[in-house]
């Protein structure tokens, strides 16, 4: 072959990576490179270059498994140390607390200091004891409720109308405080506008149990009166389930003090609502009907909340956060035009009356066709009469009738009744009341004022109550 032939044979069979590629030397010469010239043109091993891609991915497997492995150690010893220092700090803050413990329980070395430390302290938890109570009243309240009853009146109301006056019979609701007992009665506080005028009184419990009450005494001008409920009329689980009220102390009160009302709330049932003392010492002035006109008629002081005081809750108790009973509730003085201005009358300012009113003797109404009557008429003494001519507040009388017990005890016109065995009388609703308890026949003791050239004078006589189908 010649050499330009050669030249030809190299360009065509000089292909990369063909195992019968051949390289041209320097010396003109061809040689096979798959052929060892030593080997006599025999095929010799192959080139190592061959084996070059199966390394890698051995290698690289290699590497990952070992990136593996140690990344697992690395993540274990991680976790073993975070451990480790988490046991020694709980060990270290069992430690602090312990010895801070141990601190405190030493005796200070300071007398002065020690007591001055506890006194911090009972201030703290007396707040802290304050801000839970008023937040759950629900302990207060289940111990006083069966303490606190509802009261029912019925009573004939009178209404004008065209001239003619017209009669017709009503329920009026309250509610009242069992304040104390005796060997035959329970005692149960409450508002005289409450009571007032009852042809029939009734006291439901905490337990639904209805009783028929009777009046034990009031005093009107303090609204206040005293029922009572004869033992022998409550069945014994009532007995039981009742609680008598702890009377506390209004002198102690300050503004701004947590309270809590209960009361027959528009006669639905037993309510509490709650508050606080808005003021103290507010002084209103109670009102009364005299001769068909509303007259300021006292002036007194009472407790003011923003604690709901409804219609039903009179004669309910304004109670602290102790459970003690520091007001009566009296829903007549609030004002229907305002919100949040409820009133109660101090407790401290009427316990004697109370204690009196209960000490009193109990008197049963009498039916009306028993009951006997003066054999007057008269009005009310209106409020001007009491400044300008110094004359006592009672009742005026206008007229005697001849041959009542009245004409033959002597009273005559102009007379003015101020009470009836003791108990006084200020106006002819309040006559007709103390009447209702005594039968025809029955003598009494009438206080009257006599006018005289040096004023009015006091007089009591004795008077034997006629019968008559009217009471005047």
């Amino acid at each position: 072959m010649t050499g330009k032939e050669q030249v030809i044979v190299m360009y065509e069979n000089n292909y990369p990576n063909h195992e019968n590629t051949y390289y041209y030397e320097n010396n003109s010469s061809f040689r096979d490179a798959g052929i060892n010239p030593e080997n006599n043109g025999k095929h010799g091993k192959k080139s190592k270059s061959n084996y070059g891609f199966g390394k890698k991915i051995m290698i690289g497997i290699c590497c990952g498994l070992s990136f593996g492995i140690f990344a697992g150690l690395g993540f274990q010893a991680v976790t073993m140390a975070t451990d480790l220092m988490k046991d020694k700090i709980e060990i270290s803050s069992e430690k602090e607390y312990d010895a801070a413990g141990k601190e405190n329980a030493k005796e200070p070395e300071d007398t002065d200091q020690a007591s001055e430390e506890l006194k911090s302290t009972e201030e703290i938890s007396g707040t802290q004891l304050m801000t839970t109570t008023v937040t759950d009243v629900s302990e207060v309240v289940k111990s006083v409720m069966p303490a606190v009853v509802s009261v029912n009146n019925k009573y004939v109301e009178k209404l004008s109308f065209f001239g003619q006056e017209y009669s017709q019979e009503a329920i009026g609701s309250g509610s009242g405080i069992i304040a104390g007992k005796n060997d035959t009665e329970l005692l149960v506080v409450t508002n005289y506008h409450v009571i007032e005028s009852a042809e029939e009184l009734t006291v439901q419990f905490a337990d639904g149990e209805l009783v028929q009450a009777q009046v034990k005494g009031f005093d009107a001008d303090k609204d206040l009166a005293v029922i009572v409920v004869p033992l022998s009329e409550i069945e014994s689980q009532t007995i039981d389930a009742i609680a008598i009220a702890k009377l506390g102390s209004s002198d102690d009160l300050t503004v701004g003090e947590p309270v809590i009302a209960i009361g027959n709330a528009l006669g639905y049932g037993q309510a509490v609502t709650t508050g606080v003392v808005s003021a103290l010492n507010r002084a209103i002035a109670s009102s009364a009907e005299i001769s068909f006109q509303e007259q300021d008629k006292e002036i007194s002081t009472f407790i003011q909340t923003d604690a709901a005081i409804n219609p039903g809750n009179s004669g309910g108790p304004l109670l602290n956060i102790r459970g003690e009973v520091i007001g009566i509730n009296s829903n007549k003085i609030a004002v229907s035009s305002v919100e949040g201005m409820g009133y109660a009358i101090p407790i401290s300012d009427v316990h004697e009356i109370i204690e009196d009113l209960m000490s009193k003797e109990t008197r049963l109404k009498v039916a009306e066709d028993k009951q006997g009557y003066l054999g007057i008429t008269g009005v009310n003494v209106v409020a001007e009469y009491v400044e300008l001519y110094d004359a006592p507040e009672g009742v005026y009388v206008s007229s005697v009738m001849e041959g009542t017990g009245a004409d033959e005890a002597g009273l005559v016109r102009g007379d003015i009744i101020t009470a009836i065995n003791g108990e006084k009388v200020s106006s002819m609703d309040e006559l007709k009341e103390e009447l209702s308890y005594y039968e025809a026949g029955t003598t009494i003791e009438v206080t009257i004022m006599q006018g005289s050239p040096t004023g009015y004078q006091a007089k009591n006589v004795e008077i034997k109550l006629g019968r008559q189908s009217r009471t005047q």
